[in-house]
């Protein structure tokens, strides 16, 4: 079994369901490992897994997690699955797509660290936020038809007695 199956059946239940007392221990590390990377601004980051590990005071399998957890803003992410703890890493680290990241997983112990404010203004940081926020949001375009408009499908009937009477 992987590193990152043997952490994945350690964190989480067969159902799914967290593990609290794995993640009471890893979130802590992983937060350590942010701290660093945003208080000394690093952009690249190569390392053995075992050596992410021994820096960081983790075990190999939570080093795969940490890499995992950052994985979607790499610009080319690792098949975790195939990570062992000889695995050499490449961390290239955008902060703008990875405080976004944060904001969508709803991480809010690292996106709320303050030394992302060493990186960024207060206000590029709520700028990120709400883009992040609202780059999930659907928005219908055009005008709303009223139910006494003229159906937009040319008919000549009022909207509630054609396309809108179903609704």
């Amino acid at each position: 079994m992987s590193l990152y199956e043997n952490w994945m059946k350690k964190a989480f239940t067969p159902n799914g369901q967290s593990v609290n007392s794995v993640w009471d221990v890893y979130l802590p590390l992983e937060q350590k490992v942010y701290e660093y990377i945003l208080g000394e601004k690093v952009t690249d980051m190569d390392m053995k897994i075992s050596e992410i590990a021994e820096k960081f005071n983790m075990n190999d399998e939570q080093a795969v997690a940490f890499v995992d957890g950052i994985n979607d803003v790499l610009p080319e992410p690792y098949d975790v699955k195939e990570l062992t703890a000889d695995s050499e890493v490449k961390l290239h680290i955008e902060f703008e797509k990875l405080y976004k990241k944060m904001v969508e997983y709803k991480a809010e112990h690292l996106y709320t660290l303050p030394q992302w404010n060493e990186i960024y203004t207060e206000d590029e940081l709520k700028k990120f936020y709400k883009e992040q926020k609202t780059s999930r949001t659907v928005v219908k375009d055009g005008p709303k038809i009223g139910r006494n408009d003229p159906c937009p499908c040319g008919s000549g009937k009022k909207y509630k007695k054609c396309c809108g009477a179903n609704l």
